[in-house]
């Protein structure tokens, strides 16, 4: 029988910049000309909001933002190495990287047998290492395994596809920030790495680039693409996945990558901020092993509260239902000027 170890961690791209760098999507909020003129300054924002830009607009809380999350990575991957995997699963989004117009899968197993990849070839900003544009980074797949997995979910009556080579982009920043941080420390990542693709971004995935949109084009009903996998969807597709690999001879760790609300998926806060008590809320449940209440929540809910990467974590919960866990660690770390909270949680064999 298989032994499987549950873990859930984000990708937040700000974590790989620089602390002064980290405020720049509010900044970019802050001087959209859609934005009601309340909220330009700080007096408008909510109390919490306010405390953490600080007198410093924010760079005090981005330094304390990132020790809390590099904290948190060095544990996940403390408990990691603890467990030492025959591969890792890792269920994240693609945001208008290597799935565009041509297709946009509702899931999708990469079955590379190698990961080659250069983050910082074309980024715009300083990443948090100092490590040049030409730094290459290099995993190991698992094709075997991956096609096992398709094949049982397929038998499962889960229509996923699979890829064995990148179509437009070599991995996209869900699945290959949740490496770097990972190996924040850089020393090495040995794990054989299966991505699994979710289109949580669903209806923004093409409209949007799977990205930020100016205020004035997020109500454009017809710019808007098909919707996501529904989260019951998702949930009961974790408990196959969970279920699956129970009954193989590997030991997996299977990690659900993403933050939670974010904000510039917020359109009822301008934007400007999290849905900080939907976030809370779903946060308790999980807790609770309240798995139910996470199934039951419907899309359209988790679109309001600009939760659609969680789609993510909804794999994950399913997966830690069918196995009967609760998480044994967990936290909450809650922002409203950098874009998104973050859960980290750990399910223990």
């Amino acid at each position: 029988m298989g032994a499987i170890l549950g873990l859930g961690v984000t990708h937040v791209p700000l974590l790989a910049g620089r602390d002064e760098n980290m405020t720049r999507i509010v900044r970019r909020v802050l001087a959209d000309p859609d934005l009601p003129e309340r909220y330009r300054t700080a007096e408008g924002w909510p109390e919490a909001m306010r405390q953490e830009w600080g007198s410093d607009e924010g760079l005090e809380a981005a330094r304390r933002h990132r020790k809390a999350l590099v904290t948190w990575f060095a544990r996940a991957r403390r408990v990691l190495d603890d467990f030492a995997p025959d591969f890792v699963v890792v269920w994240g989004d693609d945001q208008y990287e290597n799935f565009k117009e041509d297709i946009i899968p509702p899931f999708c197993v990469l079955a590379y047998d190698a990961i080659e990849h250069r983050p910082w070839e074309k980024a715009t900003w300083p990443n948090a290492w100092d490590e040049p544009k030409e730094t290459t980074f290099v995993f190991k797949g698992n094709r075997p395994a991956a096609k096992a997995l398709v094949s049982g979910l397929l038998g499962e009556g889960f229509d996923v596809s699979y890829a064995y080579r990148p179509l437009h982009h070599p991995l996209g920043h869900a699945f290959m920030n949740t490496l770097l941080f990972l190996d924040y420390e850089r020393q090495g990542f040995p794990y054989p790495v299966i991505p699994f693709q979710v289109n949580c971004y669903g209806r923004r995935v093409i409209s949007q680039y799977g990205g930020q949109a100016a205020l004035a084009h997020m109500s454009m009903e017809e710019r808007l693409d098909p919707p996501s996998p529904a989260p019951w969807r998702c949930f009961d597709l974790g408990r196959a996945t969970a279920r699956l690999l129970a009954a193989s001879p590997w030991r997996v760790a299977l990690i659900a990558s993403s933050s939670w609300s974010h904000a510039f998926l917020t359109p009822k806060h301008h934007l400007l901020y999290p849905d900080v008590a939907s976030d809370r809320a779903m946060y308790e449940t999980l807790r609770a092993g309240d798995y139910e209440a996470w199934r039951r929540t419907p899309l359209a809910q988790m679109e309001d509260c600009g939760q659609q990467e969680m789609l993510n974590w909804m794999c994950l919960a399913g997966a830690m239902a069918e196995l009967g866990r609760r998480p044994n660690e967990s936290d909450f770390i809650q922002s409203y000027i950098f874009n998104s909270n973050k859960v980290f949680a750990v399910f223990n064999p």
